[in-house]
C-alpha cells in the first residue's frame, strides 16, 4: 500500500510542474487578451478624436478660406468690405424706427408692438446671442 501511494505521489509530483504550466499558460493568455482588448478600445477612441480633430481643422480651413476673400490687400476696398453688413444692419434698423415713429405719431399705437414685430426682434436677438454661444462653443470656452 505504501509503495503504491508512493508511487502515486511521486506521478503526481512530476506532473505538478506541468499543470502549473498549464494554469499559468491560461492566465497569461486571459491577461493577453484583455490586454488586446484594451488597445482595440483606446483605437477606437484615438480614431474618433483623430475623426473629430479632421472635421475641426475641415471648420477651420473654411474659415479661413472664407475670410481670404475679405482681403483686397486695397485699404479703401477692405474698408469698405467691412463696413456692408454694419450699414445695412443700421439702414434696416432706422427704416424701423422711422416707421414706428410714424405709426405712434399718426395715433396708431395697436401698431407699436405687434406679433410681427415680436417675431422680428425675436430673430434679431436670437441670431447675434446664437451666434456667440455657437462661436463661443466651437472654440471650447
Amino acid at each position: 500500500m505504501i509503495t503504491l501511494l508512493g508511487s502515486l505521489l511521486g506521478f503526481l509530483s512530476a506532473a505538478f510542474p506541468d499543470f502549473l504550466k498549464l494554469f499559468r499558460d491560461a492566465q497569461d493568455r486571459k491577461h493577453e487578451l484583455k490586454i488586446l482588448e484594451m488597445q482595440m478600445e483606446q483605437q477606437k477612441l484615438g480614431a474618433s478624436q483623430r475623426l473629430e480633430e479632421i472635421q475641426v481643422n475641415a471648420d477651420i480651413a473654411e474659415s479661413q478660406a472664407l475670410y481670404r476673400t475679405y482681403n483686397t490687400g486695397i485699404r479703401w476696398v477692405d474698408a469698405l468690405n467691412g463696413t456692408v453688413r454694419p450699414v445695412i444692419a443700421y439702414s434696416f434698423f432706422i427704416l424701423y424706427a422711422l416707421v414706428k415713429v410714424m405709426q405712434f405719431s399718426a395715433d396708431l399705437p395697436w401698431l407699436l408692438w405687434t406679433t410681427e414685430d415680436q417675431a422680428i426682434f425675436a430673430g434679431i436677438i436670437s441670431f447675434y446671442f446664437g451666434q456667440r454661444a455657437m462661436s463661443k462653443l466651437r472654440s471650447g470656452k
